[in-house]
């Protein structure tokens, strides 16, 4: 079996990294059935996967007053575990096995998140003390028989909640269920609960009908005998005990139970039996297991779908932000207004124009005497640029992150992540790193005429215009463009776009000229990408902070191969 080991145990570190962190509808379902799959892993798959030949674990489980412990004791043939009028009886499991088993039952082999209390067999009896639920005590006599051990479990419907959930853990960790009810409590709704779980899972259940008044026993079990073959369990033995008088000791007439003790003493000796009963009742926890791992696929499903929902809100709303501004800095609307009556002002509206229809040869040796304007004008036109851009930007920054607050505000994985915090409200420290990252463009724009102006073919005429200007007038050239390079001579408002473009080529050259502004524009529309992408950081660090787990493939892959491994043992026990 080392080869099924080797999957299933893939399968367990695969669910153990599912975290299921996004509160999706029926999350804390999901969260639960990752919890019982890990649970019923280590506590009896992988246990029994790894020793098929250990002790049968057969544990008592039953209803409350049901005389679970008295049972035990009686098998026995010593009182060992507590049995009594006051509920719970059974506060602690209590794990009874030969003395030469005590490995097999280890906490590396079964059972591991139970801290074992090693009782030697003196002072009080033992599961009646308050203590941590958490935790088996372990008993070694020689009464159990061979290749036998015993688990005394807590109430299924105890009135406290822990004792409830570890009897369903201690069954679901069981080889074989020994079921005690009673004449009066055998119809009862919680342990018939179980026992649907156990026919779904193939479990071979025996059952102790207990507490029979004398002269009902034929009809009280053939009425349980018909409830349980419609559940679709064959009961293993079913043995009816009758109303009786304990002794001092509160252990029923040993004659009671001789036809358990028997059927106990038979399978401990048969090994094949032992074999066949582990087998049967291994593949269909495995199976079951196999179920869980599908259901938690899909689950991870969901909580994928809902992260890639958020992130997408995130990317549309921003891309779209982003897309509208680099719209505005193409299609000349922001040359518009205040920066179009600066430029005019810092160009001239008169000589200028009139003196590049006399053709640009003359242009290039008359740059300078074109300008009206002093340098402090050209700052205004840069000033009103970045005012204008800066506006745009916070605008759509703003619209974004109310874009994206609605849509996850529509999740409920969403409200969770913003936990009542105003993600559409602006960082008030955006605007000025905003305004901090426009005059950083501008810088580089300046310094790629500097760069561009070193050429000492080039270096009078450029001195003779000025770095500012010059680089105002490509600032200009690149606000002016109209789908790209391609529109570099298309400008607005009579062609001051035009005039900027055609001043710049009589200086540096055509190719130089669409060289710098097609580097401006890149630059440009990096720090764009770069400011949103800081302002769009609140919402990216929630989804950041996410662990989401493995796949949702990888587990679907895990459920059938762990599937497989339970059509295996299912066709190798029939």
């Amino acid at each position: 079996m080392d080869a099924e080991l080797r999957t299933v145990q893939t399968a367990r570190s695969t669910i153990n990294a599912v975290t299921l962190p996004l509160e999706t509808a029926e999350v804390e379902e999901s969260r639960i059935t990752v919890a019982r799959t890990l649970t019923q892993l280590d506590d009896y798959v992988l246990p029994r996967l790894a020793s098929l030949d250990a002790p049968l674990t057969v544990v008592v489980g039953g209803s409350t007053g049901a005389g679970k412990s008295t049972l035990v004791n009686t098998l026995l043939g010593e009182p060992i575990t507590r049995s009594g009028a006051i509920r719970p009886t059974t506060r602690q499991p209590v794990l009874l096995h030969r003395p030469e088993d005590i490995d097999a039952l280890s906490p590396a082999r079964i059972l591991p998140h139970l801290e074992r209390i090693k009782h030697e067999g003196k002072g009080p009896l033992v599961g009646a003390e308050y203590g941590s639920t958490d935790q088996l005590i372990t008993v070694a006599t020689d009464s159990i028989p061979a290749g036998i051990a015993l688990i005394d479990a807590p109430d299924v419907d105890s009135v406290s909640e822990d004792n409830r959930r570890l009897a369903k853990q201690l069954l679901e960790a069981a080889d074989l269920w020994l079921f005690v009810t009673t004449a009066n409590r055998y119809a009862d709704a919680v342990p018939w609960e179980l026992l649907h779980q156990a026919a779904r899972r193939d479990i071979t259940v025996a059952v102790v009908l207990n507490r029979v008044p004398e002269g009902s026993e034929d009809e009280i079990e053939g009425d349980l005998r018909r409830m349980l073959h419609e559940a679709g369990i064959d009961p293993a033995m079913l043995l009816t005990v009758t109303e009786q008088e304990t002794d001092e000791r509160g252990m029923l007439p040993s004659v009671a139970l001789v036809p358990l003790v028997f059927w106990l003493r038979e399978l401990g000796a048969n090994t094949d039996e032992r074999s066949r009963i582990a087998r049967q009742t291994l593949e269909g926890s495995i199976r079951s297991v196999a179920d869980r791992i599908e259901q938690i696929s899909r689950a991870q499903e969901t909580q994928y779908a809902t992260f890639d929902r958020l992130a997408s809100a995130v990317d549309s709303s921003y891309n779209r932000a982003a897309h509208n501004i680099i719209d505005s800095t193409q299609d000349g609307s922001l040359l518009r207004g205040e920066v179009l009556s600066r430029w005019q002002d810092f160009v001239g509206t008169g000589e200028f124009f009139r003196s590049i229809e006399t053709g640009i040869g003359r242009l290039r040796d008359r740059v300078a005497g074109f300008f009206k304007g002093q340098p402090s004008q050209a700052v205004e036109v840069e000033q009103a640029l970045e005012v204008g851009l800066h506006s745009v930007i916070v605008e759509e920054a703003a619209k974004a992150a109310e874009s994206t607050q609605r849509q996850w505000l529509d999740e409920r994985a969403g409200r969770t992540l913003l936990a009542g915090f105003d993600a559409g409200r602006l960082d008030e420290d955006f605007p000025a790193r905003v305004a901090e990252g426009i005059r950083a463009w501008q810088e580089d724009v300046m310094d790629m005429i500097r760069e561009e102006g070193a050429d000492k073919r080039q270096r009078a005429r450029f001195m003779s215009l000025g770095v500012n200007a010059a680089a105002v007038i490509l600032m200009v050239a690149v606000f002016s463009m109209t789908g790209g390079l391609t529109g570099l001579e298309v400008g607005i408002a009579g062609g001051s776009g035009v005039v900027g473009t055609k001043l710049l080529e009589a200086v540096f050259g055509e190719d130089a000229v669409r060289r710098m502004a097609l580097g401006a524009r890149t630059n440009l529309e990096t720090r764009i990408k770069e400011m949103l992408e800081d302002h769009s950081a609140l919402f990216y660090e929630r989804l950041d902070a996410i662990d989401k787990g493995p796949a949702p493939e990888l587990i679907a892959r895990n459920a059938h191969e762990v599937s497989a491994i339970a059509s295996a043992l299912k066709g190798g026990h029939q």
